[in-house]
């Protein structure tokens, strides 16, 4: 084992706070040296573009993962839903970590929650699965682009420029950051994205030192869950840019998964629910999936895809 362990980061405040979370469990753990090496990845340079715009896959993982792949770090520490499906050969996300929530918040300055803001109310998100579902209940809200990490957006709705922001809990929590005003956006009524809350530690899959030493992190209901809602963002083919959701809860040795697909408007929208055994989550997600394209799921995402 080597006496220096590095691990790949994004530089916002949330990401070095993930990789610091996990540096910190392994340095309790092992007594070994843990570095951090910061890395700029395309989604983090391109700010001023919604991200269904810019396109792609993997906009905020492809540079740290290429840091893996050459060697520069020994693992890195992803919030799993910016992770695509398909994974670079060579590279494996073998430990899922006790999941954070993965429910949304509103937050506001003025208002309770998303019932009371006014007619017309802008409010800033980034995600086209936000976007849709709050338009699925509130069509007359003024929907705009709001990206940036999370201390700017809190910044720009404390200085007014929008009447209310959604963000993730789990970055809140994390952070320990809050709003003035806030209303938790869950289930059943609002879901997540796929592997919402969820972090992902990819290595290469021939590390059989860094798998071995990483494996008292792993815990497996949350991953059979991020296996379940995977296994159907893959089997739509979609990536975290759009108008998808899922979310997957574990009853004993029961999977319950919930999925979506919605158009950018919210005015049309497919969902569905399985439930299967915990051995079997991934195929339960990949079989959800078809269920969902074939009663329509399919040509709502052709449509988005072509509209972006």
């Amino acid at each position: 084992m080597t006496d220096t362990i590095v691990i790949a980061t994004r530089g916002s405040l949330l990401a070095m706070w993930q990789a610091n979370h996990i540096k910190s469990l392994i340095e309790k753990r092992h007594g070994v040296h843990v570095e951090l090496l910061k890395i700029k990845t395309k989604g983090d340079k391109i700010l001023d573009v919604p991200l269904a715009k810019i396109g792609g896959k993997g906009l905020f993982v492809k540079e740290i993962e290429d840091a893996l792949l050459d060697g520069r770090a020994h693992l890195a520490v992803h919030s799993m839903k910016d992770v695509p499906t398909e994974l670079p050969a060579g590279l494996v996300v073998g430990i899922i970590p006790n999941r954070e929530t993965p429910t949304d918040t509103l937050l506001s300055v003025k208002y309770n929650g998303l019932d009371d803001l006014p007619q017309g109310a802008v409010v800033g998100t980034a995600s086209l699965r936000r976007q849709a579902q709050l338009w699925m209940r509130r069509p007359d809200l003024d929907i705009q682009t709001l990206r940036g990490n999370l201390d700017t957006r809190l910044r720009k709705l404390t200085e007014g420029q929008y009447d209310a922001i959604v963000l993730a809990s789990s970055g809140l929590k994390r952070l320990g950051f809050s709003g003035p005003k806030m209303q938790v956006l869950g289930p059943p009524d609002f879901l997540p994205a796929v592997a919402q809350g969820a972090l992902g530690i990819e290595y290469r899959e021939d590390d059989k030192n860094i798998a071995s030493l990483l494996s008292f992190i792993n815990h497996t209901p949350s991953r059979i869950c991020v296996q379940a809602e995977r296994g159907f963002l893959t089997g739509l083919d979609g990536g975290c840019q759009v108008p998808i959701a899922g979310y997957a809860e574990l009853h004993d040795d029961t999977v319950h998964l919930t999925g979506l697909v919605a158009d950018a408007k919210g005015q049309e929208v497919i969902r569905m629910e399985a439930d299967g055994p915990a051995e079997e989550a991934w195929d339960i997600g990949q079989a959800l999936a078809q269920k969902v394209l074939a009663a329509g799921g399919k040509k709502i995402l052709d449509e988005v895809y072509a509209a972006q």
